[in-house]
């Protein structure tokens, strides 16, 4: 092999090396990131809030699986009421940051015709799922879509399926009202929700 051939593989190879170095650290991304593409509608926020004004938002699809508990789940169920649906994993720090604020929030406002419902992605199994659940307390259901299945349903430019935790709230016509592509605090969970709550 020549010297020069050999270094233009060590050039490939530091190259790929760096782009499965990228996709690794997005894959559990802390920052708000653009959903891509797609006429969503989407009014970007300054506190990392997307949202869209009744009248010009998307139609949410409907989500039905099989949920981490091995029950079976389908968000046409919650026909009329506000939803929270927030992607998680058991192996992001950013999730496990945000899942006690979920679950006090949820606590709050599940009396209010508000259901959250939750997407476990990329684990390997239920079991470290269950486990976080344990841990961090919450009871509100989620399915489990280790491949990313459920997120690919949403219009193109709604989710990013690197931005890990993601979180909508739809509104009570089944439409997105609003989005974040970020971890969220109790208080900035809450200002998404507020608004959708008080339409009529």
């Amino acid at each position: 092999m020549s010297a020069r051939s050999a270094r233009s593989r060590v050039a490939v190879l530091a190259i790929t090396s760096a782009a499965v170095a990228a996709l690794t650290l997005s894959a559990c991304s802390s920052g708000g990131m653009s959903g891509g593409g797609g006429d969503t509608n989407f009014v970007p926020g300054s506190n990392g809030i997307d949202t869209a004004v009744q009248g010009k938002r998307s139609a949410a699809p409907a989500l039905s699986g099989e949920t981490i508990d091995g029950k079976q789940l389908d968000t046409a169920d919650y026909k009329g009421k506000i939803l929270v649906i927030n992607v998680w994993g058991s192996w992001c720090p950013p999730c496990r940051a945000e899942a006690k604020n979920f679950q006090t929030v949820y606590d709050d406002v599940k009396g209010q015709g508000v259901e959250f419902v939750g997407i476990n992605t990329r684990d390997t199994s239920t079991t470290p799922a269950k486990a976080f659940e344990k841990e961090f307390g919450v009871t509100y259901p989620s399915l489990y879509d280790p491949t990313g299945k459920q997120m690919l349903r949403f219009g193109k430019g709604t989710l990013n399926p690197q931005a890990i935790p993601s979180t909508l709230v739809i509104d009570r016509k089944g439409k997105i009202a609003a989005r974040a592509l970020t971890p969220l605090s109790e208080e900035t969970l809450r200002s998404m929700i507020k608004p959708v709550l008080a339409e009529k």
